[in-house]
């Protein structure tokens, strides 16, 4: 896909782009028997209390149903459209399968109307967006939505433009490098899609007005050091002063920027080869 810039009609226009949707989006509507209403929660929990900050407002939205784990196997679907997903950075593909069931897959960089995809329990053709075993995909493809265990569906690699590569397989596991660089094992019998995802220019997009970043439901985010020291670690001062302490905190005190948060000890360390911060 390509990025398109319009004339610096206004100070917005003028720093702005926007995804050329014409040269890949081939469907306008989504499809009705697949959507599901979607309540805006800004981001509050059930007990109401806010959980994420910076989130409310943005444009009404429906839930697009994906099927991240295609079980139908050997059955050739056909591709009908290529469609916009407001609620995530890739486009979908719309499947018809022969006996007239339709679902959403996340759609590969190179996948178009009227191809056929298949979701295979072994080998099969090395096409765009078809499903198959890691064991089975050939050394150096690039796969996405990909499985971290067999049979729950696509958890990994699903934002635009995202791949992973399968760098081996041996005996029960394959060793498949992310698009962190954090190389790890996963079930040779889990399955993923080849291809990269679509979108790929999702991530030189510039919104270019805070009004963009609001109907994408994001509230706008304050500077610590803007705040009074009741509110935030770094307030205070008169002027423009710095934060005043040796590492940036989070508004409840906690250190920010760059410390790890992963879970020391977590069951899935033993499967990760090498880490994401690894020279």
């Amino acid at each position: 896909m390509a990025i398109k810039i319009y004339k610096p009609t206004t100070p917005g226009r003028r720093f702005a782009s926007v995804i050329d949707w014409k040269k890949e989006i081939t469907k306008a509507k989504p499809q009705r028997s697949l959507l599901v209403s979607k309540k805006s929660l800004a981001g509050r929990n059930n007990q109401g209390k806010i959980t994420t900050r910076h989130r409310g407002g943005g444009a009404k939205r429906k839930i697009r149903l994906v099927d991240f784990l295609q079980a139908k196997y050997d059955v050739p679907a056909k591709v009908l459209g290529i469609e916009y997903d407001p609620n995530r950075s890739a486009n979908l593909a719309l499947l018809q399968y022969p006996d007239g069931e339709k679902c959403y897959i996340l759609a590969s960089a190179d996948l178009r109307p009227g191809m056929e995809v298949v979701s295979a329990q072994h080998r099969t053709e090395i096409n765009p967006s078809n499903r198959m075993p890691l064991k089975d995909i050939p050394i150096g493809m690039p796969i996405h939505n990909l499985e971290l265990n067999p049979g729950r569906g696509g958890v990994a690699v699903r934002s635009a433009g995202a791949w992973a590569v399968v760098m081996g397989v041996e005996g029960e596991f394959a060793q498949v490098k992310m698009s962190s660089g954090e190389i790890r094992l996963i079930s040779a019998n889990a399955r993923a899609s080849l291809g990269q995802v679509s979108n790929v220019d999702h991530r030189n997009v510039r919104l270019g007005k805070a009004g963009r970043k609001r109907h994408l439901g994001f509230r706008p985010t304050v500077r610590g050091k803007a705040m009074n020291p009741v509110d935030h670690p770094h307030g205070g001062g008169e002027g423009n002063q710095p934060i005043g302490l040796k590492h940036p905190k989070t508004p409840w005190g906690k250190p920010a920027l760059g410390v790890p948060t992963r879970i020391k000890g977590k069951h899935s360390d033993r499967f990760i080869l090498k880490t994401r911060k690894s020279k």
